[in-house]
């Protein structure tokens, strides 16, 4: 009698029929599992731009908080700091996209000279697939959080604080 060499076709089919069960199972653990990780890194960013707002306003007091994100960071290269670029936050955070997020800064709601106040705020690049919540501050440096089905654009009181 002849041995026989190699699986079966059965036995293949089963392999795959398993591999492709435990991949039903992960994957979804695995994309919310990176979501969690990119919100995170959010909320990071927005700490992260909240310590650069109040550094850049002790450091030019007569300018005021920033207004913008190029003015807390840094042009490629050696960086000289003055209130156009103050080099407080990193050229990736300057660029605006981070993590699956996008930041913004503005002057916040009042005008002024210097500025008396800002906004920081942070979305998802793809609501749902890299976040499924956006973040922002203001002056009082308290992180808030809101689901993406509103997209933030500045950082309204009414949006409640993380919890």
């Amino acid at each position: 009698m002849r041995k026989q060499k190699g699986f079966s076709l059965i036995e293949l089919l089963i392999v795959v029929a398993i591999i492709l069960i435990i991949a039903a199972i992960a994957i979804p653990n695995l994309l919310r599992a990176r979501m969690a990780a990119n919100e995170s890194s959010a909320v990071g960013s927005i700490r992260t731009l909240n310590t650069a707002e109040v550094t850049y306003q002790s450091s030019f007091p007569t300018v005021g908080f920033a207004s913008t994100l190029a003015a807390l960071g840094s042009p490629a290269g050696a960086c000289v700091a003055s209130s156009t670029s103050a080099c407080l936050i990193d050229s990736v955070l300057t660029a605006g996209t981070k993590s699956g997020y996008t930041f913004a800064a503005s002057a916040g709601l009042t005008a002024g000279n210097p500025l008396p106040s800002y906004n920081v705020w942070g979305n998802p690049v793809g609501p749902g697939q890299t976040g499924t919540r956006s973040f922002c501050s203001y002056e009082d440096a308290v992180v808030r959080a809101t689901l993406v089905a509103q997209v933030l654009a500045s950082c309204p009181v009414t949006v409640p604080p993380l919890s």
